[in-house]
């Protein structure tokens, strides 16, 4: 059993099989197994497995399910709103973007110390963010037509994503409150908030230098499609190279379709260059994936440069949470330096020709 620190999974599952057992009231002899975290499992809150079984009046189901829990302390984002992602979820169920089925969803804290729901759990293989896919896990042992068929799905469902019409799905609670900005603008505001609350008073001259330069170079005139916020294949399952299911929906917002195929693309780049590894043979390249991504969408793409830039920008901030949860778990020494100095914040420093992290913060005394 693999024990998430700081949260009992016997407890857990205690209370989860007391609060099944009332919400399937019709059910009888409810039962739910050992709790376990995936290998994979991220830091933005508690994604746990469970196989859950009862019989009911057609006779006994049995089903193997996904809890997700949302933080309550040391959280990556100042603001976590569990019910937008589920909201997401739940329409894209309507269309032909895969996304796992959500069951029950649970505003309330009493039952589990925090909100959550639990949704169908997906067979497949995900690609590892630790070790970067591109080092290890299973995909370098994968075939590499495989490897090529799964990045041509991915990228598949990130053009489909930004091919939906948006309002008429329903999406249209993703505006800002009253209009009168571009979502570009809201989302800058949004990250200058994010940076200001992560640094807790501190400085980050790289963040810092990187955010005047996003909001003085900010494109105009762009797309507004749905935005997955955190695309990368990192969060689909696939099964024979073929994505079966997109996950993680806590950054959705609308914005440039750029935005996300930036992300994409950097967060390929640091799981291959970041880290000094080439990237598997297989991956169709950059040139081949921006053409075949405008062939589906029927997007010019203009502005990459820039949105790379701010995705960069994005996960450094990121990581400046992450790296406060690896000391608050001791997983890193107080004095580390991991805060502003890490692979996201060196590749931003490169690419705006800004000073490496450590010497930033050294010339600051």
């Amino acid at each position: 059993m693999s024990e998430r620190p700081g949260r009992d999974l016997e407890a857990t599952r205690r209370a989860l099989a007391a609060w099944l057992d009332q919400t399937l009231s019709a059910a009888r002899d409810v039962t739910v197994g050992e709790l376990n975290a995936p290998g994979a499992t991220g830091f933005s809150n508690d994604t746990l497995f469970f196989d859950l079984a009862y019989t009911s009046e057609a006779g006994r189901v049995e089903e193997s399910l996904v809890l997700r829990i949302q933080p309550t302390k040391n959280q990556v984002f100042p603001d976590y709103d569990l019910g937008k992602q589920i909201g997401t979820m739940q329409l894209l169920e309507k269309t032909d973007i895969p996304v796992p089925r959500i069951l029950w969803y649970e505003p309330d804290g009493a039952a589990l110390g925090a909100p959550f729901y639990v949704m169908a759990r997906i067979e497949g293989r995900i690609p590892t963010d630790n070790p970067p896919y591109h080092v290890g896990g299973w995909l370098p042992e994968a075939p590499e037509a495989e490897r090529t068929a799964l990045w041509w799905s991915a990228v598949e469902t990130l053009a489909a994503i930004h091919r939906l019409d948006w309002r008429s799905v329903g999406f249209g609670f993703l505006e800002e409150p009253g209009g009168g900005r571009v979502p570009l603008a809201v989302q800058l505001e949004q990250y200058r908030r994010y940076l200001e609350w992560a640094a807790r008073g501190k400085r980050h001259p790289t963040c810092e230098a990187a955010l005047a330069w996003l909001e003085g170079h900010a494109p105009a005139g762009e797309p507004t499609v749905l935005q997955w916020g955190d695309a990368r294949i990192g969060n689909m399952i696939f099964r024979r190279g073929r994505c079966v299911a997109v996950l993680d929906w806590e950054m959705v917002t609308i914005g440039s379709p750029e935005a996300d195929l930036a992300w994409f693309l950097f967060l390929d780049d640091h799981h291959s260059r970041g880290v000094g590894a080439p990237r598997l043979p297989g991956f169709p390249s950059r040139e081949e994936t921006i053409a075949r991504y405008s062939e589906w969408t029927g997007h010019e793409v203009r502005h990459l440069p820039y949105y790379e830039a701010f995705a960069a920008f994005r996960f450094s901030v990121i990581m400046m949470r992450l790296a406060q949860q690896f000391v608050a778990l001791g997983l890193l020494p107080e004095e580390s330096d991991f805060e502003t100095n890490n692979i996201p914040s060196r590749m931003l420093a490169e690419m705006l020709g800004l000073p490496a992290p450590a010497e930033a913060m050294a010339a600051l005394g």
